[in-house]
């Protein structure tokens, strides 16, 4: 007799994949954060409390895709000072763009377990391409009578590329803040009827 969790998930060239379908992110259950060297000595966190999205699981994985939808309005780096600049114009700019989203258009298998879903990343009103370095992390029925996959994903970016570019040099000659932020995903996601 098959577990719960195993029917929830298949076998695709030896690797455990989850079932096609539709998953919407669960927010309450999922993260999307960032972070960033300061003065180059540290690391500081951040990440969005409000977002959104779907996955779509494709009966051949590589034609799967992701939508998100973050508001920037709610980022949350622990420091309201700090969370009031990156909404301002000299960041995110949060009045006149209330949203960065992420649109999927490729998936590959790495071989080693691992995926890469590549996709549109807009911020500001500006979409480059990234690639997301992705892993399943299982799927599982609940006892509330619904069903979750969950995936974690990585990526690192140069904020500069999308006119993120605020910054003071220092007397050493690095900077304040870092260019490149590292984004880190955590997902939990529930399968639609």
């Amino acid at each position: 007799m098959a577990t719960a969790a195993e029917t929830l998930t298949r076998s695709h060239e030896g690797l455990e994949i989850p079932v096609p379908g539709t998953y919407r992110i669960d927010p309450s259950h999922s993260s999307v954060e960032f972070v960033v060297r300061h003065l180059g000595l540290s690391k500081v966190r951040g990440r969005f409390n409000q977002f959104g999205g779907e996955i779509t699981i494709a009966d051949v994985p590589e034609q799967s895709s992701v939508e998100v939808d973050i508001d920037v309005s709610s980022v949350d780096s622990a420091d309201d000072k700090r969370d009031d600049h990156l909404r301002s114009p000299d960041f995110f700019h949060a009045e006149e763009h209330p949203s960065i989203s992420f649109k999927s258009t490729g998936v590959s298998y790495n071989g080693d377990g691992t995926w890469d879903v590549t996709g549109e990343l807009s911020i500001r009103g500006q979409s480059r391409p990234v690639v997301l370095h992705t892993e399943f992390d299982g799927a599982e029925n609940t006892p509330f009578g619904d069903q979750r996959i969950g995936f974690s994903a990585a990526t690192e970016i140069n904020r500069e590329d999308w006119d993120l570019g605020w910054n003071v040099v220092l007397d050493s000659g690095g900077f304040l803040v870092s260019k490149k932020v590292k984004i880190e995903l955590s997902v939990e996601a529930v399968r639609q009827a």
